[in-house]
Parts: C-alpha cells; sequence; structure tokens
C-alpha cells in the first residue's frame, strides 16, 4: 500500500498506547504511518471508526466493556473498513483472531520489526470484509444503535424480535425498543440459529416465542393466527408462507 498508513489505536491501557506509537517513531523511515484515533475501549473506537477512516486498527483483545474481538465484527460492517491487527498480552485468542480475518496477530511486548511486517500486510479493506461475512465466527453478540448522538450496544441475546418499519429495523428487548440501520434480509442471514421468520417483516427470537393463538379477525373464515412471546404482551402475525415452520417449531416446544 502506498502512501501514509493511517492507523487507529484501541488498548485500554495508556502507557501501551504509548509504546505503540513510539514503535510506529521507530519504523516511520521504513513505513511512514499517521494515528488518526485513539480509543481506550471498543464502543469509543467504534464511534470514532466512521469519521476517522483508518486504513488499520491496532486493537487490543482484552478491554472492559466490548472487547477486541466484538470491535472487529462491528468494525467490519462499517462501509470501508479498517483491516484489523490484534496486539494483546495473550496467544490463546490467536486462531479466533485469524478466523475473523484479522492481518495480524502481535503478542505484547512487541518487536518493532514484527510490527513494521504486519503493517505491510495491509491490503484492501474490502477483502477482509468478505472473508469476515463469510466466518462462521463473524456473528455478534451485540448490534449498535445510534440514539442521541451515542452508540447503544444492544445485547443480542435480549432481543426478543426485529420488524422491518420503513427503512429502519425496530429491535424489541423486554424492556424498549432500538431503531437499528440494518438489514431485516442481513440479520436473518446472521442470526438463522437463534430467529425465526414469522412474516416477510418480523423475525422473532425462538426462545421467546411461548405459543400461538387464534387472530380476532377472521371475517373470511379463515383462520389466522399470532405468536405469543415470553415477557411481553405484543402479540405478532404469522403469514401463511411462515406459518408451518412457526406451527413445527410450537409443536418441538411442547414435546
Amino acid at each position: 500500500m502506498s502512501g501514509i498508513l493511517r492507523l487507529m489505536l484501541v488498548d485500554d491501557e495508556a502507557p501501551a498506547r504509548t509504546r505503540l506509537r513510539n514503535l510506529l517513531d521507530d519504523i516511520a523511515a521504513e513505513l511512514p504511518t499517521e494515528v488518526v484515533a485513539e480509543a481506550a475501549d471498543g464502543l469509543t473506537a467504534l464511534e470514532q471508526a466512521p469519521s476517522c477512516q483508518a486504513d488499520v486498527a491496532l486493537i487490543d483483545i482484552r478491554m472492559p466493556g466490548m472487547d477486541g474481538v466484538e470491535l472487529a465484527r462491528h468494525l467490519a460492517r462499517l462501509p470501508v473498513p479498517p483491516a484489523v491487527i490484534f496486539v494483546t498480552a495473550f496467544d490463546r485468542y490467536a486462531v479466533q483472531a485469524f478466523e475473523l480475518a484479522a492481518l495480524d496477530y502481535l503478542v505484547k511486548p512487541v518487536r518493532a520489526a514484527r510490527l513494521a511486517d504486519a503493517l505491510k500486510k495491509a491490503r484492501p479493506r474490502a477483502d477482509d470484509a468478505e472473508r469476515l461475512g463469510k466466518s462462521a465466527l463473524a456473528i455478534r453478540q451485540n448490534l449498535s444503535c445510534l440514539e442521541r448522538g451515542r452508540i447503544l450496544l444492544v445485547p443480542v441475546a435480549q432481543i426478543l424480535y426485529f420488524k422491518a418499519e420503513q427503512k429502519y429495523v425496530t429491535a424489541r428487548t423486554e424492556q424498549r425498543e432500538y431503531l437499528l440501520e440494518e438489514s431485516l434480509v442481513h440479520l436473518e442471514a446472521e442470526f438463522c440459529e437463534r430467529f425465526l421468520r414469522i412474516h416477510r417483516s418480523c423475525l422473532v427470537a425462538r426462545s421467546a416465542l411461548a405459543g400461538v393463538e387464534r387472530a380476532a379477525d377472521e371475517a373470511d373464515g379463515e383462520a389466522r393466527w399470532q405468536v405469543i412471546l415470553d415477557r411481553v404482551a405484543e402479540r405478532l402475525p404469522v403469514s401463511r408462507r411462515q406459518w408451518s415452520q412457526v406451527k413445527a417449531l410450537v409443536r418441538a416446544r411442547g414435546q
């Protein structure tokens, strides 16, 4: 890659970020770089990423809140994602890191020559995003929601259903709703093991499905069904096309 490489440094320890900056200074003649963003946690890095337009993110793995592996999954879904190099004191995450299409995996303390070799691997970022999208480990544990100028994390395990409404998708938890800038089709593909489509505009968490009941309006004499969910009173309509799958799941859970 020609020109100056734009970097984001993500580590919860300030001395570790300073150490990386010093190493980058040491290799500047061989490989010019510019640090365009720094973050002490994954959530802050995710907020900065769209605007800083880093070519490469150097990411620690063990961080409070959102760890480095989860951050890498979110970064890969940016329109122009940065390449990822993990920089950590632990070597036990190496296999998972490479499944996530990381450029490299550096174990602290990092040597300048080793850092330079890793950064030289930087290549068109779309290739990494495509490989990450095909990885089974690309399944996220949290979804991100922009609300009042800040990013909120929504744990996927707490989501009862997704409902498509105009250009947004609503994610419903027991406590509240969140508006996501996500595609229902992509959510279904990523979380097919956890969610079941019950309608062209709705996915329901399999674990939240408590049963089904006939809908009140049967004016044409044909049965209409709706899903009963755990922990919320709302009922969701089931389309004719999806009814057989919903019925099969309800019967399986009742056994």
